[in-house]
């Protein structure tokens, strides 16, 4: 199981604390503007660079509109990782962002 928030929830929380995002948005999607230190792991790559994550941190994932991060989310729920899945991604998140 997995928990989801709205990109305007995330957006107050980047406000509070710092966040693992973990984006799964190909890498040209990437480079074109994401949430700073997110780290990028395109879905696709994920089984395997599982290894590079860490199962003791908890990550918020993201993608454009929300199917890849929901689909990034039970794979890595089923794997045992503590993760939050954000519904409507980069395409509705209005935070600060970078290149």
């Amino acid at each position: 199981m997995y928990q989801s928030i709205t990109a305007n929830d995330l957006e107050q929380e980047l406000k509070e604390s710092m966040q693992n995002i973990l984006d799964v948005r190909d890498a040209e999607a990437f480079i074109e503007g994401h949430i700073p230190n997110a780290i990028n792991i395109p879905i696709n790559e994920l089984p395997e660079k599982l290894a590079t994550l860490d199962k003791k941190k908890a990550y918020t994932i993201i993608c454009y509109a929300g199917g890849r991060s929901e689909r990034a989310s039970q794979f890595l729920a089923a794997e045992g990782f503590d993760v939050t899945n954000v519904m409507g991604g980069m395409g509705a998140f209005r935070g600060t962002t970078t290149k």
